[in-house]
């Protein structure tokens, strides 16, 4: 099972150890920032093993493991596989995998990206869509804020102290630092969570932010992606993503299991017209509207596939 980070690596391990304890079976994980050696040998004689693109190649590639015999290969989050540049590893990858296995493609969002890359490592598939049967909705609360420069970080310390635990988007890694800094000068205990820093450092401002310790955590976008943490109740977008299957993959990570939450978009100034597009698009246009703002008109765009134009 291939997924893209190194936190998703180690959660879907652990729900998967249970399971493969009940049948006998062996699961394994294999990611940066440990033992190379290590996590050869266990994969080695693991049933199951859960990894990066990136080590699991270098394990090929060092002939730490054989990949011709596997029968089953799963490609987890594949549209965020593709939108961090992993498909030529994945490639590789492929390539070394027996021809007569099954092949599995999981994602929360499903473009021609996506299909394409699915119609070129299978035959004949077929596209299942579902719920979980056992889950009810997730009830979200879709908020915009407007705000300016000035305002931005005092804007948020108010919502993070009128929340219980919230998970804060910005763009990037020196962005998740510098606001960590600012809000503890607001007496705002927070984590950062982010590419740059060491697999001991993310676990444990991942374990600071699940045990309590501190009831903010601020993320990049890859950083956080296929976090599974059914206690988060807000989620901020300081950064507004821009796109809409970020929009969708940030904000699906409150309103988990059932429970309800809120997710909120701080938008500046400059930033109006392109957020205003990914509301509307998304289904958010009165929400956007009632915060006292407007969104820029439709853009005009051709399609590639069908060679006329689309509003977007």
């Amino acid at each position: 099972m291939l997924v893209p980070t190194r936190e998703l690596a180690s959660q879907v391990t652990a729900e998967l150890q249970p399971l493969a304890k009940a049948k006998g079976l062996t699961v394994a994980s294999a990611y940066g920032g440990v033992p190379l050696r290590a996590q050869g040998n266990r994969a080695k004689s693991a049933h199951v093993l859960v990894a990066t693109p990136g080590r699991l190649e270098d394990l090929a590639q060092r002939r730490m493991i054989d990949l011709s015999h596997v029968r089953t290969f799963v490609l987890d989050e594949a549209d965020r596989m593709l939108d961090m540049g992993f498909q030529p590893q994945v490639d590789k990858i492929v390539r070394r995998l027996p021809r007569n296995r099954q092949t599995m493609f999981f994602s929360a969002t499903l473009d021609g990206t996506v299909g394409d890359l699915a119609r070129a490592y299978t035959n004949s598939p077929s596209r299942i869509e579902g719920e979980l049967s056992n889950a009810q909705p997730a009830e979200i609360e879709h908020q915009f804020v407007s705000v300016t420069a000035d305002t931005k970080v005092e804007t948020l310390v108010e919502h993070i102290k009128a929340s219980d635990s919230t998970l804060v988007f910005v763009r990037t890694k020196r962005g998740a630092d510098r606001l960590v800094r600012k809000l503890e000068r607001h007496g705002v205990r927070a984590a950062a969570m982010h590419g740059d820093m060491s697999q001991r450092a993310r676990e444990r401002a991942l374990a600071q932010f699940e045990s309590g310790k501190v009831a903010t955590l601020v993320a990049t976008d890859v950083a956080a992606r296929g976090l599974d943490l059914t206690e988060i109740t807000h989620v901020i977008n300081f950064d507004p993503p821009e796109e809409d299957k970020g929009y969708v993959h940030r904000t699906g990570r409150t309103g988990r299991a059932g429970r309800s939450g809120t997710a909120i978009t701080f938008v500046l100034p400059d930033q109006q017209a392109e957020t205003g597009r990914v509301a509307r698009r998304l289904g958010h246009h009165a929400q956007f509207e009632h915060a006292g703002m407007r969104a820029g008109p439709a853009k005009l765009l051709y399609t590639s596939r069908r060679g006329r134009r689309s509003k977007w």
